[in-house]
């Protein structure tokens, strides 16, 4: 009833109507964007419980300080910028108690989206928990630049909005990361057939092979602890 209300109007309407008192519009504007929320946290964190209780945060943060968008950037980066920094301040934490939940196979198996565990290569799965496990060893400000680059594909200037800092910072992080990645996963490139981007590396850095996200149908609908409270009711 509420998503064919507020179909017609803008992200930035949607705020403003949530901020001026319209009960349902921030519920809206989250169902708009959880998706692609949930991808980038669960990316991210490599935890889909701690991915969960980030986007809430997130959420909640946003919606408690919409009254504080001003409209320089565009609402969904806002909302990203929110919700990265709230699955950086749980990596800090993660790492100050020396856990690591990435490190848990069974954790991994269930970082596979439903439709992918079921249906995707073994090939895949494989690739996909070896890639999160190599991305748990990459400094967060790194990891989240890959994250959105490489796997939401973001374009860098978008990131740098997001993260709020430079277009060469960006580039700068992403390329160390991959620098990082690429002995971790040169294996699975080699694996390879004798494919033309595995075998032509040459003398530069090889980019790690980072698999897309899989679209926003993956990211919440099977998940029912995205939006615990992520209305804002």
């Amino acid at each position: 009833m509420a998503a064919e209300l507020f179909e017609h109007l803008s992200d930035s309407d949607l705020l403003a109507r949530h901020v001026a008192g319209e009960p349902d519009a921030f519920g809206e504007l989250a169902r708009r964007h959880r998706d692609r929320l949930w991808a980038v946290a669960l990316r991210t964190l490599g935890d889909r419980e701690e991915a969960a209780d980030a986007v809430q945060d997130a959420l909640v943060s946003a919606f408690r300080g919409a009254h504080t968008f001003r409209g320089q950037s565009a609402v969904t980066t806002w909302l990203h910028r929110i919700t990265v920094n709230a699955c950086l301040d749980r990596v800090r934490k993660a790492a100050s108690r020396k856990t690591s939940p990435v490190d848990d196979p069974e954790r991994l198996d269930r970082l596979l989206e439903p439709h992918e565990s079921a249906e995707a290569p073994a090939e895949r799965r494989d690739l996909h928990r070896e890639l999160l496990a190599a991305l748990a060893t990459l400094p967060a400000e790194q990891r989240a630049a890959l994250v959105l680059v490489d796997m939401q594909g973001y374009p860098v200037a978008e990131t740098a909005r997001i993260l709020d800092v430079p277009v060469g910072t960006v580039k700068s992080r992403c390329a160390r990361g991959r620098a990082r990645l690429a002995p971790l996963l040169a294996h699975l490139r080699s694996g390879g057939e004798g494919s033309g981007a595995a075998g032509t590396a040459g003398n530069r850095t090889p980019r790690a092979s980072v698999p897309p996200a899989a679209g926003p149908r993956d990211a919440g609908a099977s998940d029912p602890t995205v939006m615990k409270g992520g209305g804002g009711h």
